[in-house]
């Protein structure tokens, strides 16, 4: 397990996402690995290389790991702060790790898997194609059985995309509770539920990338649409004055307390 290549791009995923998406496509796609990696990420791509051709997914689960391990941590902070008890701290983990990201991520991978693979495929009638040249990142021979969306894959761009959820909801809102959650403050709810529009939108923007990154995928900037979702809820939420701090921190303790 490489867990230095997890830590760059859990750093990367709030820094430039698009560079996670193509050293992945590096990782397996190419006989060379990329000039930041280290000698044991070195050593791990030519393992993989000769272990995984021919395939997108990252058999890897370092940042499933480590992820798990920083759910863990919250919910020890999220737990010590609002439910005090060790049965509730316990329920509070496994709540975070094996229902919001592992079942999440199970649950939204499974709908990618179908909902890209019937609709954003290759000749999709209405809709325009995608001009890819045959050369660089994203060329590919359709011959060599590349051209084929992956579960793992999907899998890969569901764990990643709720990296940026965990870090806004989990560590940056728990670091502003006490000024977010002041019912009679409108600039209170207001920055509340605008830290909710920048995780829904970053992890929009992020499930994007993951797939944009395919070069047999077109018409990918559709994933991109819910966008106007949040932006409509936000609008909705800042006239109606509610406040989705309160409701995503109910959101949390469901099945806890």
């Amino acid at each position: 397990m490489d867990f230095e290549m997890a830590i760059w791009e859990m750093t990367s995923l709030m820094i430039a996402p698009k560079k996670v998406f193509k050293s992945i496509y590096y990782h397996v796609r190419t006989p060379f690995p990329l000039p930041y990696a280290s000698s044991l990420a070195i050593r791990t791509t030519r393992t993989l290389l000769t272990q995984t051709k021919n395939t997108y997914h990252r058999p890897d689960p370092s940042f499933t790991y480590l992820l798990s391990f920083f759910l863990l941590l919250s919910a020890l902070a999220w737990g010590l702060a609002y439910t005090p008890s060790p049965s509730a701290i316990t329920k509070l983990a496994l709540s975070f790790i094996f229902i919001h990201f592992l079942l999440g991520s199970l649950l939204l991978s499974t709908f990618m898997y179908f909902l890209v693979g019937r609709f954003l495929g290759p000749g999709v009638k209405g809709l325009p194609r995608r001009r890819r040249g045959g050369q660089g990142l994203f060329g590919g021979n359709p011959a060599d059985g590349a051209n084929q969306l992956e579960f793992g894959y999907c899998f890969d761009v569901s764990i990643r995309a709720f990296f940026p959820l965990f870090t806004l909801l989990h560590i940056l809102q728990f670091l502003l509770m006490p000024l977010l959650r002041h019912p009679s403050s409108w600039a209170s709810t207001l920055a509340g539920n605008t830290l909710y529009l920048a995780a829904f939108s970053y992890w929009t923007i992020v499930t994007f990338l993951g797939y944009h990154a395919l070069h047999f995928l077109e018409h990918t900037e559709l994933l991109l649409s819910p966008m106007l979702v949040w932006v409509v809820a936000w609008v909705v939420c800042a006239v109606g004055k509610v406040n989705l701090v309160d409701w995503g921190a109910r959101a949390m303790f469901v099945g806890v307390r």
